[in-house]
């Protein structure tokens, strides 16, 4: 039985580390850049948490939100990435941008975390946007009658993203209507389908 999230006080904040106080017992999880910037000393915070669990070791990862921790789950099941990379890489960026880095094979967003190379970079790429894809594309081609440009590869990639950022395939679709996918970016269609679903 693993914990989903501790939801108490914080009572310290360290570099990649937060001890969460629940009902008098400090727990000390693993984290991000990112998560602690949400984060103030003394103030009530939910984390929601990852058990790595050893034969010499119990290890609690936390984070803000939801988004973030099944994106350290997904790094965790590229080979050669271990709970401090999956840290790092996730540090160097926001869990949208980790996730669209993906969709769009930045590599270079990858590699500006510290101790990741090229070809753990190229690694994680080329594992998870295969993951990506199951996860999203493929379902979000159509959804009750709302179809998403099947002809751009940019459009499915974009899809992708904003499909592990939570979106539903109709509010994808609708999103992304009207939008020139042959002729954009992913980064141009998951940044002008966000500022539509914003303004609605």
């Amino acid at each position: 039985m693993f914990f989903y999230y501790l939801n108490g006080t914080v009572a310290a904040i360290e570099p990649n580390l937060v001890v969460i106080d629940c009902g008098g017992v400090g727990y000390e999880c693993a984290t991000t850049a990112y998560t602690i910037s949400q984060l103030k000393q003394g103030q009530t915070h939910k984390l929601y948490t990852y058990c790595n669990i050893r034969e010499d070791a119990f290890e609690i990862f936390g984070f803000s939100t939801r988004e973030e921790k099944r994106c350290f789950e997904l790094l965790l099941s590229v080979s050669g990435v271990g709970p401090k990379a999956a840290l790092n890489i996730l540090s160097a960026t926001t869990p949208s941008g980790f996730q669209l880095a993906v969709a769009s094979g930045d590599e270079k967003a990858l590699t500006a975390a510290q101790g990741v190379g090229k070809k753990l970079a190229q690694r994680v790429l080329l594992e998870l946007k295969d993951k990506l894809k199951l996860d999203g594309t493929e379902a979000a081609v159509s959804s009750g009658g709302a179809v998403l440009p099947q002809r751009s590869s940019h459009a499915s990639e974009a899809a992708a993203a904003l499909a592990v950022l939570g979106y539903s395939q109709s509010e994808i679709a609708v999103a992304m209507k009207g939008l020139n996918t042959e002729t954009m970016t992913v980064e141009e269609i998951v940044r002008h389908s966000l500022r539509a679903m914003v303004m609605k």
